[in-house]
């Protein structure tokens, strides 16, 4: 997201009362350049804050040459110390859903703790044997970013190309979409690994471009309403709002390749979602 995208994103998310401070703003600016070049990433992004008891976490992504595989996401307690997330494995995101309940504390160090019983064997060998699971709270930071991501990281519809080596990059020939396609949910698509595209038979196949088609619509999430798209400032902008996620922001202004995303929440997905739609 560059300077103008973090901009437009930081004056929405202000209007959920978050937001960064002006010496956030300027330290982030000069930090993030720095960060870059130290690990060596094509470009960086803000993804946004988590919001903890004793502090709050800023999240930053680095992007190398594919813009979805071996995405990293860093952390930081001042917006100028940048400390790297370990990746969210399917046995972490395990533990943290066990283990890991209520606000985060905003010390990465802090350690959840869950015990259960748990019978081993089968028959008249069963026993039951105290299981503990043990987990930090950067492994839960981890794991929540990566669940945002896959459910709320948003681009419009051909801001990215496949090409055929399967390599994702931005389309610098993207002008973005006209209005009357912006108002459109279908036009929004999920920036991760695919995951309905694989289900579509030939048919639907075939009338998708291969080379901007490669992502799942917003419009085909389950539950139905877990978006709200709406036209601000004069209907020249397009605002998203994740309902599953609180405090997840995207915009986009049509007509202009301006797009990005914010999250400025407590990190905690809305279980109350099918109680409001």
């Amino acid at each position: 997201m560059d300077s103008e995208s973090l901009h437009y994103s930081l004056d929405l998310a202000a209007g959920n009362g978050l937001t960064l401070s002006s010496e956030q703003r300027a330290a982030l600016q000069t930090s993030l350049v720095i960060l870059k070049r130290n690990y060596k990433f094509s470009r960086v992004l803000f993804w946004g804050k988590i919001l903890g008891i004793k502090c709050d976490y800023f999240i930053a992504q680095g992007v190398e040459d594919d813009e979805i595989k071996n995405k990293k996401s860093l952390y930081s307690l001042n917006c100028m110390d940048w400390h790297l997330l370990p990746p969210a494995t399917e046995s972490m995101i395990a533990d943290v859903a066990l283990a890991a309940q209520g606000r985060f504390t905003g010390d990465p160090s802090h350690e959840y703790e869950h015990t259960e019983m748990r019978i081993k064997g089968e028959g008249d060998d069963a026993t039951e044997e105290e299981v503990t699971v043990k987990v930090n709270e950067a492994s839960r930071l981890a794991t929540a970013v990566s669940n945002i991501d896959k459910d709320a990281s948003v681009v419009p519809r051909g801001a990215f190309t496949k090409s055929p080596s399967g390599k994702v990059q931005t389309n610098r020939s993207f002008g973005g979409l006209d209005p009357i396609e912006a108002a459109k949910l279908r036009n929004y698509l999920h920036f991760r690994e695919p995951v309905n595209l694989k289900k579509k038979s030939i048919l639907e196949m075939s009338h998708l471009n291969p080379a901007i088609d490669f992502l799942d619509p917003l419009s085909e999430d389950i539950p139905k309403g877990s978006w709200s798209l709406q036209l601000e400032r004069g209907s020249t902008m397009c605002v998203l709002r994740s309902l599953l996620w609180l405090g997840l922001t995207f915009f986009h202004i049509p007509q202009t390749p301006q797009h990005g995303h914010i999250y400025m929440g407590d990190g905690l997905m809305n279980l109350d979602l099918p109680f409001m739609l």
